[in-house]
């Protein structure tokens, strides 16, 4: 069973906890440029007559509840929460004496905007944005309508911050549901390429299957009368390859309904159990299609050894489907089977002398679906009728390079 691997330390910091973060980061801020640190004559900031008071000292202690409060709250009600910390940055500013809302006292703010501006809709995030705007114009209006001093210039840059926060945060938005969008029609994907084989395997097996008890059936028609326990050998043959038939059969369709609709198969592997059939099945494919009337000459080259289960079980595929429209469609007694382990690939060619004529240009699925797995493999395929007559189907299919090695050592 696959686990999907945790997500990084950070991320799985709560978003208000680095809102919390953002405000105390601004609040050490605020009062370290109030002092004079080691090196300057005079602090940077001088401090307001409230911010010592007893009063300014409650104002900045009463935003810090108010900031809080609205970090708890920011995953559950996130323009809730931006209102409270938009209203804490407001009130720790009244206490310092000065003509705009300082940025190290909206920094929280601006953490708060990304955040909702990357995990919900582009509706609420405009709200938050027009919320943070509207509150720095207000307390500039505010202080206007007091005959205050007002510091216009220092707020437009924390206006900037707020639409740089915005803008950010938007993009993370845009950024996940792209790579969702894209993980989804992954899966989808790989549940249509994956039914496409179980139709191949359903199409290879099936159509091999009833050529085979066809030619059976016919036989055992000519002879029955004659040569009763021929007829009834061939009739026993047409009987057990129809009961594995059906089997397989039995064996896909289950398959295909534990597969379940496109959106059950977004992030898990396919459940589909795939054939055990591979070139090791290659004798018992020979002696079926030689009982049944076709005899298949099968020649091996190179040191046969193991072979990856997808290049195993494709070759086999390609063979049985090839064998298959030589008794389906050659009118042939014979055909010859090759196979090649080269160090770098597997070759396979069938042919036959038989008729050939037109079985490329045939409507059906059996060429279509060798084309299919060799593609799949990143391999060649031809399939063609030969001039002196007859039917030839050639496939290279590449061994991964790990193979080749583990299996040349």
């Amino acid at each position: 069973m696959s686990h999907s691997p945790s997500p990084p330390r950070l991320k799985r910091v709560p978003p208000g906890w680095w809102v919390g973060m953002g405000w105390y980061a601004g609040m050490l801020f605020t009062f370290l440029v109030r002092v004079r640190l080691p090196g300057e004559y005079e602090p940077s900031v001088r401090p307001g007559v409230l911010l010592y008071r007893w009063d300014g000292l409650l104002t900045q202690l009463l935003a810090t509840t108010l900031a809080g409060v609205g970090c708890l709250m920011l995953e559950r009600r996130p323009l809730k929460a931006l209102t409270l910390v938009l209203g804490a940055a407001t009130l720790a500013t009244f206490s310092l004496s000065v003509g705009e809302i300082p940025l190290a006292q909206f920094l929280a703010a601006d953490v708060a905007l990304y955040f909702i501006a990357a995990n919900r809709s582009r509706r609420t995030a405009f709200t938050a944005l027009l919320m943070a705007l509207g509150t720095l114009t207000g307390f500039l209006a505010f202080r206007l309508l007091a005959g205050w001093d007002v510091g216009t210039s220092a707020e437009l840059v924390v206006a900037l911050t707020a639409v740089v926060a915005w803008l950010v945060g938007g993009s993370a938005y845009e950024a996940r549901r792209h790579s969702e969008h894209l993980a989804t029609r992954a899966a989808e994907q790989a549940l249509v390429e994956e039914r496409l084989r179980i139709a191949r395997e359903m199409h290879d097996t099936v159509a091999h299957s009833l050529g085979i008890m066809a030619l059976q059936a016919g036989a055992a028609a000519r002879v029955v009368h004659t040569r009763p326990d021929a007829a009834h050998e061939a009739m026993s043959a047409v009987e057990t390859a129809g009961r594995e038939t059906l089997s397989g059969l039995r064996r896909m369709l289950v398959a295909l309904r534990q597969a379940g609709p496109a959106h059950e198969g977004v992030g898990r592997e396919a459940t589909v159990p795939r054939p055990a059939e591979g070139l090791a099945d290659l004798e018992r494919l020979a002696r079926a299609t030689t009982a049944a009337g076709v005899r298949v000459d099968v020649d091996l080259k190179g040191e046969p050894r193991p072979l990856p289960p997808d290049i195993d079980l494709s070759a086999f595929r390609i063979i049985q489907e090839s064998v298959t429209n030589v008794v389906r469609h050659a009118a042939t007694g014979s055909c010859r089977v090759s196979i090649v382990y080269g160090s770098e690939a597997l070759a396979i060619e069938v042919a036959d002398r038989g008729r050939g004529t037109g079985l490329a240009s045939r409507p059906g699925f059996g060429l279509v679906g060798m084309r299919e797995r060799v593609a799949l493999l990143h391999g060649e395929f031809t399939a063609a009728p030969l001039p002196e007559g007859g039917f030839r189907v050639t496939a290279r299919l590449p061994m991964p390079v790990t193979a080749s090695r583990g299996n040349g050592s």
